[in-house]
């Protein structure tokens, strides 16, 4: 938190001028690509599998866009690390980006995503820490998965203004998310992305696919993202039974609010009915007591993370529509290709 604050101060009127606009442009022309670059090495080079590969966004706000500039990873550390200070390694490295003049404001931070499984309790809670040190703080999520399927999917998102209000207070019960009227849909806000080229770059790419193989090219037909699809149906599964245990813990819950409720009106009648007969003998009546304290209310299950699987499933769904529409385009130039030959 000490990096995220310093960073905020260190901005002075440039985040100033941009505050509570909640929009962002990556610009820059080579610089931003650069930070791509940097991101996409960061993960070959210490992602494996489904491990999550996490750094620091830099850069500055300029009017109403949000410039990205540099980033750097967060180093990769185990349990025998007791001595490591992860706060005072970001201090360390902002601190040496500024006395070599580069920009070291801290605006965000990125993470990469194991077949899209990024709505997670851990990413709302370090967007919430982020985003409320530094208003325009944004979360740049790098899919290596979709980006292998032939184009790069690097997403910005933020929480919205209704959910930032729910974390401060801290209060994720059914009642208080209802009154924010919050569900998965309106939790985050994808904030569009702009990546410029240089031109020399944009030359340089286009010489490349000029002396590219025209066979390499056909291999972008291959059907091999089924086993992709097969991956994210089984996520998939794995969220709708995380939901349904979470209906069950709900649904237990509001059997246990109706049992109490009958207790509790049991009791009121078993003492109206006593109070009237000690009334007839021309006894006191019993003295008046906090039912509330008798009957202490069951606490209800958080519902956040509900909201999160919700949000998760959602994101599946998106990605199995996106695997399926793109085997159905192969599959179309597949048969143009020999239509054509024949």
């Amino acid at each position: 938190m000490a990096s995220r604050k310093e960073g905020a101060g260190a901005a002075g009127s440039g985040f100033g001028a941009s505050k509570g606009k909640g929009k962002a442009a990556a610009t820059g022309d080579s610089a931003v690509k650069q930070v791509v670059l940097k991101i996409i090495k960061h993960y070959q080079e210490e992602g494996q599998g489904n491990e999550v590969v996490q750094g620091v966004l830099l850069g500055l706000v300029v009017d109403d866009r949000l410039e990205i500039t540099n980033c750097f990873p967060f180093p990769q550390h185990t349990e025998d690390d007791a001595d490591f200070d992860e706060v005072q390694y970001q201090m360390e490295m902002m601190r040496s980006l500024r006395h070599v003049n580069i920009d070291h404001l801290h605006v965000g931070w990125y993470q990469s995503t194991y077949y899209g499984s990024f709505v997670t309790r851990a990413l709302l809670d370090s967007q919430f820490s982020y985003q409320h040190a530094i208003e325009e703080s944004v979360v740049l999520i790098y899919d290596p998965i979709k980006t292998a399927q032939g184009s790069l999917s690097l997403k910005a998102y933020r929480l919205t203004p209704k959910l930032m209000e729910v974390c401060k207070e801290k209060d994720f019960s059914p009642e208080a998310l209802k009154k924010a009227n919050i569900a998965y849909e309106n939790m985050f806000e994808e904030v569009p992305i702009v990546i410029k080229n240089s031109y020399l770059i944009n030359v340089m790419l286009w010489e490349l696919e000029k002396k590219s193989a025209v066979a390499d090219r056909h291999e972008l037909l291959s059907l091999a993202s089924s086993n992709h699809l097969g991956k994210s149906l089984q996520l998939l599964m794995d969220r709708v039974d995380e939901m349904s245990q979470d209906i069950v813990k709900y649904n237990t819950y509001l059997r246990n609010v109706s049992k109490q409720q009958q207790q509790k009106h049991q009791y009121q009648q078993r003492r109206q009915q006593e109070n009237i007969q000690r009334q007839s003998r021309g006894e006191a009546p019993l003295p008046e007591e906090d039912i509330n304290k008798l009957f202490k209310p069951p606490q209800p299950p958080p519902r956040m993370e509900s909201l999160l699987i919700a949000g998760q499933i959602n994101t599946y769904c998106q990605n199995i529509k996106e695997f399926n529409a793109q085997n159905l385009g192969k599959l179309f130039m597949a048969q143009a290709l020999q239509d054509y030959n024949n």
